[in-house]
């Protein structure tokens, strides 16, 4: 049994025009006792009800409902959507065009939430980028202006002045690099030169790159014990150095003193190698998770700032591994640590083998 509600344009005129010519038939055989007159009658007020009812809907009610299908998806007509106005629309239920306008407002919505959302980062991210700009232009702008205040004639100072200035002027040239290495990443502008090559080996190069800055607050940069067995990974070899350069000197930066660095490496699946950088630092507050891989995102201004780097080390690692088309995490804990982790295709030969 259909529902009133669920009723075509066709099934509400027919219900509608059986309802007014029953009843006027039935009088006329009461009067004329005359059955094959009231079922003429019957017929033709049936027909000519049915007609003009299913006529008034489509013209002032479902061509109503067709300019709003064609307000609500803005966009002109094909020939293959006006088949589906003329032909299909109609046929439709009011519960079901009710459906699709609901369901495209639920639509709209997401997308306005989004576009609200990105809004928030952009607005964001330029307030950021302009302060990492203005802080070393600033810099810049006041050691040159002393200089040429008479600083410049005075030995005490102006060699101090000079080289301050420098250090501002590397400042400025890496955060350039760093957003144009970022805007190649996302733009597949940036070509990976794919190699094979043990991950053990790669991260104890990194080691020994750092291994004055790990001495300097008495850190011990290990493997995990299990993880030494070598593993083949197919990947470009020196963007993965540079991502765990990163890791590995933030979890310096971070550790504590006479802390540990711990590398830990995992055969997947035989098709995937997982690479993790631990520490045993202050950890990362569970709020700030979600957003550690966006552009200049701090999760604490003051202090990071103090530490120095340009803000796009994280959000350069997480580019550099989804161009790989692998994915990348991270887990912490305040007081106790926190763990980067990433994955990397394994050998060719294993990966066709599997």
């Amino acid at each position: 049994m259909f529902s009133a509600k669920n009723f075509s344009p066709q099934q509400l005129s027919a219900l509608t025009a059986l309802t007014i010519s029953v009843p006027i038939a039935l009088g006329l055989y009461v009067f004329n006792h005359s059955w094959w007159v009231a079922l003429i009658y019957l017929a033709v007020i049936f027909l000519g009800s049915f007609g003009l009812i299913l006529f008034s809907l489509q013209t002032f009610i479902y061509r109503k409902i067709k300019l709003i299908y064609k307000l609500i998806y803005q966009t002109k007509a094909s020939k293959r959507e006006e088949f589906y106005y003329k032909n299909i629309l109609p046929q439709k239920s009011i519960d079901e065009v009710r459906e699709d306008v609901e369901k495209w407002a639920e639509q709209r919505k997401a997308e306005i939430e989004v576009l609200q959302q990105n809004e928030a980062f952009r607005k964001e991210f330029l307030q950021n980028l302009s302060h990492e700009l203005k802080t070393p232009v600033f810099a810049i702008q006041g050691y040159v202006d002393t200089l040429r205040n008479g600083a410049l004639y005075n030995p005490a100072v102006n060699e101090k002045f000079l080289q301050s200035t420098s250090r501002n002027i590397d400042r400025l040239v890496n955060l350039l690099a760093d957003l144009d290495e970022i805007s190649r990443l996302e733009s597949g502008e940036q070509k990976l030169n794919m190699e094979e090559f043990i991950i053990q080996e790669l991260t104890k190069d990194v080691y020994e790159t750092l291994d004055i800055t790990a001495t300097d607050k008495n850190i011990k940069l290990i493997v995990k014990k299990g993880c030494e067995f070598p593993l083949i990974v197919y990947a470009d070899k020196e963007k993965i150095r540079q991502v765990l350069i990163n890791f590995i000197e933030n979890a310096i930066k971070y550790g504590r003193q006479n802390g540990l660095v711990e590398a830990s490496f995992y055969n997947v699946d035989g098709r995937n190698v997982l690479v993790e950088i631990s520490d045993d630092g202050s950890g990362i507050g569970e709020e700030h998770l979600p957003r550690i891989f966006e552009r200049f995102y701090r999760t604490d201004q003051a202090r990071n700032r103090k530490i120095g780097g340009s803000g796009l080390g994280l959000s350069i690692c997480k580019h550099i591994i989804e161009a790989h088309k692998q994915t990348i995490h991270v887990r912490s804990k305040i007081d106790v640590g926190s763990t980067f982790g990433f994955m990397l295709a394994a050998r060719k030969s294993a990966r066709e083998g599997s």
